[in-house]
């Protein structure tokens, strides 16, 4: 087996809770079926996620705003609320990071699908990501996972050898695009589970 010596970490959902029922639910006074309904058909993810590709808040805004001129308010709860979404760190995940860090046997970096604009909410709030040599968020480098020019970002960047690296997502169509680039992918499911993976390549101790 290749020595690893790199582990990147997707971050929302990994080692960050990140939900827009958070503050859904409290707009609809927790009427599930009313808050799915809002984040399935108003603001939904596919929507979201051109925020994570580089599109601004207000042009996203604006262009909802315009499809649904009589859901105004809510959908402008989403961005002027967007820091309640944040249900805080995944405790598990990131005392695996701490493990990693502190054992110094491998690179960590992030590569993460995140808005420009409220990506520095983040980082103000976790100290855990200053483990991290580098974090390419892809709002700042206009695209996103799934696609291969953001992997080929991280890599160029910080002289990346693919097949020494370990890529870590909760989605799996990131973890197929990684590994297609020779990228040892892991698919996150839970902490218990990466630890086991990370341990297949002596990263971390029984």
């Amino acid at each position: 087996m290749t020595k690893i010596n790199t582990v990147i970490f997707d971050l929302g959902g990994v080692l960050i809770d990140w939900n827009p029922k958070y503050v859904y639910r409290n707009v609809f006074n927790g009427d599930e079926e009313k808050v799915n309904w809002f984040l399935n058909t108003i603001c939904t993810m596919d929507w979201n996620m051109e925020q994570d590709a580089g599109r601004t808040w207000q042009e996203a805004m604006n262009l909802l705003i315009k499809q649904h001129p009589e859901y105004k308010e809510w959908i402008e709860i989403y961005y002027n609320h967007w820091e309640d979404m944040l249900g805080g760190p995944i405790p598990e995940t990131v005392t695996i990071l701490n493990n990693l860090n502190t054992a110094n046997t491998c690179n960590l970096y992030a590569l993460t699908n995140w808005s420009a604009e409220t990506f520095p909410i983040a980082l103000k709030r976790y100290n855990f990501l200053q483990h991290f040599k580098g974090i390419v968020v892809s709002g700042e480098e206009k695209t996103r996972k799934p696609f291969s020019k953001i992997y080929e970002i991280i890599l160029d960047r910080y002289q990346i050898t693919p097949k020494k690296t370990i890529f870590i997502d909760d989605n799996l169509d990131n973890i197929i695009t990684a590994e297609k680039l020779g990228i040892h992918g892991i698919h996150f499911k839970n902490a218990s589970q990466l630890k086991l993976d990370l341990e297949k390549f002596t990263l971390i101790k029984k």
